[in-house]
């Protein structure tokens, strides 16, 4: 008797623990587990981002042939060749092309008279302040295009003395004699420059050789230094 007893009491623990296990794992499955849901979720969320790829990939394919096709549009058409006289017309201002046109030439050389006693020597030899004086009158007449001895005269040129030498563009040493070519209208730049009581006639004054003659067509060559801006920049 008392060893049923105690099967009896030992079958009814074991089956009210079964049910507290089976009810303890059932409460467990239906909890949201991270980690579970997790592992579930990342090939929906792999998908997801495979798609969302694939998309902008689609994306960014029809914008490649947009552009392509407005390229091919650009190249054959109008818009290519007024770029390319906008173009142009910029490297032709800047000083960066070579020019061609109606102009004059002058050469200008130092003094082969014989100094004076009592003068000074420097009075008879050409000095940057010369050259410049020409120059401007050149540029005041409507000159378009200006070099001296091949070098091009663009917006920031300097032109002063170095010794016996003229330094121009930064680099260039130059010596008498200074042939400069410009381009424009060869009557009126000869006027200029031949007028009475103007640079031509001070220079000529000390004895210093001077050369004026009207071209048809005179060639000034492109600027081929460097330039650069490190402090102005565009306005916005």
């Amino acid at each position: 008797m008392p060893n049923k007893s105690a099967f009896i009491v030992l079958s009814l623990a074991c089956v009210i623990v079964g049910f507290f296990i089976a009810t303890q794992l059932k409460i467990v499955w239906d909890t949201d587990d991270p980690l579970r849901l997790r592992n579930l979720d990342r090939p929906r969320a792999l998908a997801a981002e495979i798609e969302a790829a694939k998309k902008h990939n689609e994306r960014l394919q029809r914008e490649v042939e947009r552009m392509r096709s407005e390229l091919d549009k650009a190249m054959a058409g109008q818009r290519l060749v007024n770029s390319k006289n906008k173009l142009d017309r910029i490297r032709a201002f800047a000083g960066l092309a070579e020019l061609e046109g109606p102009g004059v030439k002058v050469t200008l050389n130092d003094s082969q008279e014989t100094i004076k006693p009592g003068d000074d020597p420097n009075l008879y030899v050409l000095h940057d302040e010369d050259v410049i004086k020409v120059l401007n009158e050149l540029k005041a007449a409507g000159a378009e295009a200006i070099s001296m001895n091949e070098q091009r005269v663009i917006f920031n040129t300097e032109v002063r003395c170095i010794g016996p030498t003229v330094l121009m563009n930064k680099s260039a040493r130059l010596s008498p004699p200074f042939v400069i070519k410009a381009i424009g209208d060869n009557d009126t730049l000869f006027s200029a420059l031949k007028m009475k009581g103007g640079v031509i006639d001070s220079l000529k004054w000390w004895g210093i050789e001077v050369k004026v003659e009207k071209v048809e067509k005179v060639t000034v060559p492109p600027y081929e230094g460097g330039i650069s801006f490190n402090y102005a920049k565009p306005a916005q």
